[in-house]
């Protein structure tokens, strides 16, 4: 019998709150596919090269975002506003 040094795992059902409501997540939002190559324009870079975001990230859950699509964040700032970050989906 194998004994675990650590505390008990306990799996967490999938997420029964739409967590994209709360007051600290900001909104996300899909890029359309003229948007995301604006986007690769504009920055001179390819989706590859963006941060990443996974397909399963409670955040873009109800986007029904797949492998390669562009997720637009728009965070709010004190001294700038309200500022886009952009994030590449991908699986795990």
């Amino acid at each position: 019998m194998k004994v675990s040094s650590g505390p008990p795992y306990f799996p967490i059902p999938k997420m029964t709150a739409d967590i994209s409501k709360h007051i600290l997540v900001p909104k996300h939002t899909k890029v359309s596919d003229s948007e995301k190559e604006k986007i690769c324009g504009t920055y001179n870079i390819v989706p590859t090269q963006l941060p990443k975001i996974f397909k399963e990230d409670p955040a873009i859950s109800k986007l029904s975002a797949k492998a390669g699509d562009i997720i637009k964040i728009e965070r709010q700032s004190k001294t700038a506003g309200i500022v886009p970050f952009y994030r590449v989906v991908i699986d795990e």
